[in-house]
């Protein structure tokens, strides 16, 4: 008799669905916050400095995360091309994080020092100079723009805030760390530190 009340009463049987999935999404997500694997840092990893920090400030704005993931899976065609599969403590630094789900271009996660700086350099301003079936777009502007280093400071003391162990003296550095630097330098700093935490094995 009971469920034929709710299969008959449409707000009812919504308010039921909503009550299933949201304690089938408590059980599944808050075990989470309490694993060591997904709350804690691996070996190695550091917060960024302020100059990879705005480099990824930039690689946001710019939109790179909508043709690139950073989030190696781990099937073996992934690890082959791109290095060891990412794992959650890579990433408890990173708000909000770049995983991704869309591969226009190849995942970023394990970029860093796979190229030199010049490379970087090159392939920002014109992609088909150093690949030549790239289809990404241009970046002239960073090699000229400067970094704002007046929001540096604000920037790291908020990530402070979010649990990345910035000192005070970090966070009081930060806007001569970045002072004179180019955009394009910024964005190959925050480049050559992607996944370097974990050896590749490549």
């Amino acid at each position: 008799m009971g469920h034929e009340v709710v299969e008959k009463n449409i707000g009812l049987m919504a308010l039921f669905i909503v009550l299933v999935i949201s304690v089938g999404g408590l059980v599944e997500i808050v075990p989470l916050f309490f694993i060591k694997s997904t709350t804690e840092p691996v070996d190695g990893l550091k917060p960024y400095t302020a100059l990879q920090l705005e480099g990824r400030d930039i690689y946001i704005r710019e939109g790179c995360y909508v043709c690139h993931s950073q989030m190696i899976r781990p099937f073996r065609a992934e690890t082959e091309r791109y290095g060891h599969y990412s794992v959650a403590g890579e990433f408890v630094y990173d708000h909000p994080f770049q995983w991704g789900s869309k591969r226009t271009g190849p995942d970023l996660a394990r970029v860093g020092g796979r190229y030199s700086d010049e490379w970087h350099r090159v392939h920002l301003i014109n992609a088909r100079d150093v690949v030549p079936e790239s289809n990404m777009p241009g970046f002239p502007w960073l090699a000229t723009d400067l970094v704002d280093e007046t929001g540096t400071a604000a920037k790291m003391s908020a990530m402070q805030t979010l649990g990345v162990p910035y000192s005070d003296a970090e966070i009081a550095a930060a806007a001569d760390a970045v002072k004179g630097k180019t955009e394009m330098d910024a964005m190959i700093a925050y480049l050559q530190v992607l996944g370097t935490s974990i050896k590749s094995g490549r």
